[in-house]
C-alpha cells in the first residue's frame, strides 16, 4: 500500500530526514519511533504531501507527486498531532469535512455522504455527541472526532501523528484498539508516529526507528526494541519484558545516584 524509496524530506531545502526506504503492505501497521527531533512527524508529512520530499513515495502503486490534491485525499487520510478545530463547528459538520474529496465543484453533501458520516459516528461511539460543539468535548472525545473526520474520507492509507497525545492510558488504549479494529475490519493500512514504545510494540506489525534523521533500525517490534538500541538512541536504561499474554513491555530502569556519578 505504501512504498518509500530513498526518501528525504525537510523545510526550505534543508532535509530533516534522509534516505528512508520502507514498504508497508495493505492492512499493515507501521509505527515510526525515535527520540525527539528524529524527524518522525516530518516523514509522515512528506507522505501526506505537506512538506517537500525527494525520492519516491508510492501509494497503491501510484507515485504521490503525480496525484492531484483530490486524488491524494481519496487515497490518504492524515491526522496531525495538534489538529486545528474550528470554533463553533459541531461534531457532525466537522466529520463531514472528510467527505470533501468526494464532492464535485460547488456540490453539497449527498445522502451517501451523510450515511457515511452517520456510520463513522456510530463506529466511534460519537452519535450522542453529533450536535455538540467541538470546543465542548473532552480530550478523548476530540481525538475520536479527529479520527472520525479522517475515516470519513474512506482512504486506504491512514496517517496518524501521535494519536494518543494528551490522553490518559485508558483513553489511549481505547483509541488504539479502535484503530486496530478498523484496520482488521476494513483492511485500512496504518502508519503512525508513537512516543509510547510499549503501545508501538503491541499494536504495530513493524517499527521504523529514526535517529538524527536517518533509519537506524527497521523490523518487527522484538527486533527493534532491544535494550542496546534504546540505550544508544534514546539514552535510556530499559528492560524489555513480556506480559503473561506474550506482549512486549518497555520498562524504564531507574538510574541510582551512584550510577549517575559514574
Amino acid at each position: 500500500m505504501l512504498r518509500l524509496t530513498s526518501v528525504a524530506a525537510g523545510y526550505r531545502g534543508d532535509p530533516v530526514v534522509r534516505d528512508v526506504s520502507v514498504d508497508v503492505p495493505a492492512g499493515g501497521w507501521l509505527a515510526i519511533i525515535g527520540p525527539n527531533g528524529a524527524g518522525k512527524s516530518t516523514l509522515l508529512k512528506a507522505v501526506a504531501g505537506l512538506v517537500h520530499a525527494t525520492g519516491t513515495i508510492e501509494v497503491a502503486d501510484r507515485a504521490t507527486h503525480e496525484l492531484s490534491a483530490r486524488e491524494r485525499a481519496r487515497l490518504i487520510g492524515y491526522s496531525p498531532q495538534t489538529p486545528t478545530l474550528p470554533e463553533g463547528m459541531s461534531v457532525t459538520d466537522y466529520v463531514l469535512l472528510g467527505r470533501t474529496p468526494h464532492l464535485g465543484t460547488l456540490a453539497r453533501e449527498s445522502r451517501t455522504d451523510l450515511e457515511v458520516v452517520a456510520g463513522v459516528l456510530a463506529r466511534l461511539d460519537l452519535r450522542g455527541l453529533a450536535g455538540r460543539a467541538l470546543t465542548t468535548l473532552s480530550g478523548g472525545e476530540r481525538q475520536r472526532a479527529v479520527l472520525a473526520r479522517v475515516l470519513a474520507q474512506q482512504a486506504g492509507l491512514l496517517l496518524l501523528d501521535e494519536p494518543t497525545t494528551g490522553l490518559d492510558i485508558g483513553h489511549a488504549q481505547a483509541l488504539l484498539e479502535l484503530v486496530d479494529r478498523l484496520r482488521t475490519e476494513d483492511g485500512t493500512t496504518v502508519v503512525s508516529t508513537l512516543h509510547d514504545l510499549t503501545f508501538a510494540a503491541q499494536y504495530a506489525d513493524r517499527l521504523l526507528l529514526l535517529a538524527e534523521g536517518g533509519v537506524v533500525a527497521s523490523g518487527k517490534p522484538a527486533e527493534v526494541l532491544t535494550p542496546e538500541l534504546l540505550a544508544k538512541h534514546y539514552d535510556a536504561d530499559v528492560e524489555v519484558l513480556e506480559t503473561s499474554g506474550g506482549e512486549i513491555v518497555i520498562a524504564p530502569v531507574r538510574r541510582r545516584p551512584a550510577e549517575l556519578d559514574g
